[in-house]
């Protein structure tokens, strides 16, 4: 998170807005990137004033919309032969889409607006969406709902308390530094003490 940050906030004008889009249209696709780490350092950015909090949310929420729409579109498209593809086979597992759909069948479109809060299931389940036939427009709906809830939270909350997140990640940043400093001091006392022992042995 802090490499994302340092590296938003070294641009000006519309560089941070771009970022940002860009990674969440990553994660739309099923990429391994946190999306509520990059919501976080986009409610930051504007804490930091380096962006405009409206504009960011506007932003954020289109990114998302349309990753997750990418995902949808491609399975309603090339359905399941594009899961033999390297990249997508390890995201769309066999058996995380025979999960997802026996899920769509019991509990319909409720499905898709549950898993945009959960990462996980979030590409298998908008993928199978698409390749079941779900109208385009349901899906959306369904999608657009959980993110006017998720995304413009996340960044207006990390932006009218960016004092005690900044606060928080230090305090969180200091007690690794602690925790490593604690593992090498540890492991330097246990090298120590045996290579002690093994000179001691060593001597007639």
């Amino acid at each position: 998170m802090e490499e994302l940050l340092n590296f938003a906030q070294s641009f000006g004008g519309m560089m941070p807005y771009v970022l940002v889009f860009v990674v969440l249209l990553a994660c739309g696709l099923g990429l391994p990137i946190p999306e509520d780490i990059t919501l976080f350092v986009a409610g930051m950015l504007a804490y930091y004033g380096k962006v405009n909090v409206v504009a960011m949310v506007i932003v954020s929420m289109a990114g998302v919309l349309i990753g997750d729409s990418s995902i949808f579109l491609l399975g309603a498209k090339y359905g399941s032969e594009i899961t033999k593809k390297p990249f997508f086979s390890k995201i769309l597992t066999p058996e995380r889409l025979d999960n997802v759909k026996e899920k769509l069948h019991q509990h319909g479109n409720k499905v898709i607006f549950v898993s945009r809060f959960m990462p996980g299931l979030r590409a298998p389940t908008f993928f199978c969406a698409g390749s079941l036939h779900l109208p385009y427009k349901v899906f959306l709906l369904y999608d657009g709902l959980a993110a006017l809830i998720s995304v413009p939270l996340i960044v207006w909350v990390v932006y009218h308390f960016g004092h005690l997140a900044d606060q928080v990640y230090n305090a969180i940043r200091d007690v690794e530094h602690l925790i490593v400093f604690a593992v090498v001091a540890a492991t330097a006392f246990i090298a120590g003490k045996w290579y002690l022992h093994h000179k001691k042995a060593s001597q007639p």
